[in-house]
């Protein structure tokens, strides 16, 4: 694009509706979507008409274009650059990004290293070449455990319930040492801070365990971004093809793990799925160089109507202040987050209330 005037940048929320509009129509132009987790985005004009953009997501970098007659120029590293800046103002330092594989060179230029590739589908970045090594250079020096038969459990627990407790006791029965991780992204009910306390003060009479914060390098599905996968079936297979390669090529050779342990989904389908991929992309010796990992699934502990104690379930009883029902699905070491929780719900609501008299 040949222009003496630079284009102008700027960054916009998403709760500007007549921004987000503009915006999502010139994705749709060069043929991307718009992820709903999308909190900014940093665009640039050029005689007021829009010409990059770049989505912000906590930290990932999502939505990513710039128009066709200013693709060859330095844009778009400079919107790349802009939008990490604006990261480092939110306080997010460590950035990620998905792409096709096509782009990986045109992000390496960027600042940006690829962590996994699957097939011609979709490449997994960060913005550091060593982030991912420092980080299992810490896991092993502080947590690696001499021993043949090394499990693992990952888990949400929203809140943590006698399901994820019964699960976390079986595996931890069938192996030598078990790693617990425990997903960090704030998208839940209950904060990552509360969920991660509730893991712990629940496993603590288990011996053989060592409950981890999950680190920004296993992948919450609420923030994995799907912008140029566009259908929803495809951006399943490959988030759970993206996650599982990063646990078994960095995480699990970093702590010796050779087993993972699941809890079996007969209602959820998506869960099943991915259960389903974790059996493909951890066991099959084929994929990867990375050691294979053999996954167990433990069926589901039941309540006393013979259905699976479930985080959902608790939660729907929380929301309705059905206590007993509560009692009975989750260890007394979750009920004081729970009751927490509701204080803190009906001091939001009351002040909801004060504040509309």
């Amino acid at each position: 694009m040949y222009s003496e005037q630079a284009p102008e940048f700027e960054t916009v929320e998403t709760g500007n509706g007549r921004v987000k509009e503009e915006i999502a129509s010139f994705l749709q132009s060069n043929g991307l979507g718009i992820d709903k987790d999308i909190e900014q985005f940093v665009i640039a004009r050029y005689n007021r008409q829009l010409v990059a953009c770049a989505g912000l997501a906590g930290n990932t970098l999502k939505c990513i274009a710039v128009e066709n007659a200013w693709r060859g120029t330095s844009l778009g590293l400079k919107i790349i650059h802009e939008a990490e800046l604006q990261a480092m103002q939110n306080g997010e330092h460590q950035l990620f990004l998905l792409t096709h594989p096509d782009n990986v060179k045109s992000f390496q230029g960027c600042g940006f290293y690829p962590l996994v590739t699957l097939d011609n589908r979709a490449t997994l970045m960060e913005n550091s070449p060593v982030g991912i090594h420092r980080y299992c250079r810490q896991l092993r020096s502080h947590h690696l455990v001499a021993a043949s038969r090394i499990g693992s459990i990952v888990m949400n627990a929203n809140p943590f319930t006698l399901g994820h407790q019964y699960l976390i006791e079986q595996a931890a029965q069938a192996c030598d040492w078990l790693h617990v991780f425990v997903v960090e992204e704030d998208l839940s009910t209950f904060s990552f801070r509360d969920r991660l306390a509730m893991v712990q003060a629940g496993s603590q009479h288990l011996p053989n365990i060592t409950v981890h914060p999950g680190s920004k390098y296993i992948i919450s599905r609420g923030t994995f971004p799907g912008y140029f996968l566009k259908e929803q079936q495809r951006i399943d297979e490959v988030y759970a093809a993206i996650d599982l390669m990063m646990f078994r090529r960095y995480i699990a050779p970093a702590l010796n793990i050779n087993q993972r342990f699941v809890g079996t989904e007969p209602f959820c389908k998506v869960t099943a799925q991915y259960n389903c991929a974790m059996h493909h992309w951890l066991e099959d010796k084929t994929l990867m160089p990375a050691a294979a990992i053999n996954v167990t699934e433990i069926p589901r502990m039941t309540d006393e109507n013979n259905l699976p104690v479930s985080a959902s379930a608790v939660r729907k009883h929380l929301h309705q202040q059905e206590m007993q029902a509560v009692k009975r699905r989750v260890p007394a070491t979750t009920l004081p987050y729970l009751y927490r929780w509701l204080s803190e719900r009906r001091s939001k609501q009351t002040d909801t209330e004060l504040a509309s008299a």
